[in-house]
């Protein structure tokens, strides 16, 4: 007779475990990857640039924070039994926000600095902060929201 392995006999038994360090790399691997492939493929040196600096490394610093705040959470918070969808989308909304006026900020004081008088840098934090924070805030919070145990419903 085989080895049989044994089955898991709840399902969240199964769910991978939130490892930080794992996530915090993919959020900065993946936009880089994928930016810099667009701006090697357009040509756009800017891109290539940002895609390493202002929109990875946003990334990799929202997933860091947002995470950590998570995996702080109690296992009986509000965030714990909240749906997915609405819980994801909320931080995702709150870091575009934050990533927004953080943006706008450096955009306008960033180009008093002589260094960057005359770069296209501090223009494109006004499109790569929210748009990276979101996209971060989001996915980081779906992937530790579905590492947690599902709501149980009473009968």
């Amino acid at each position: 007779m085989p080895n049989r392995q044994k089955m898991p006999t709840d399902p969240d038994d199964a769910r991978p475990p939130f490892v930080l360090w794992r996530e915090v790399l993919v959020a900065y691997a993946m936009p880089a990857a994928m930016a810099g492939a667009g701006g090697l493929a357009t040509g756009q040196s800017q891109l290539l640039i940002a895609a390493a600096t202002t929109i990875a490394g946003t990334s990799a610093v929202v997933a860091a924070l947002v995470g950590a705040r998570l995996r702080r959470r109690p296992a009986d918070s509000w965030s714990t039994h909240a749906p997915r969808t609405l819980l994801a989308a909320g931080a995702g909304l709150c870091a575009a926000a934050i990533g927004l006026a953080l943006g706008w900020s450096g955009a306008h004081w960033l180009p008093r600095v002589p260094a960057l008088a005359d770069s296209p840098w501090p223009d494109r934090l006004r499109i790569d902060l929210p748009v990276s924070a979101a996209i971060a805030a989001t996915m980081i919070t779906w992937r530790w929201r579905s590492t947690r145990p599902r709501r149980r419903r009473a009968h």
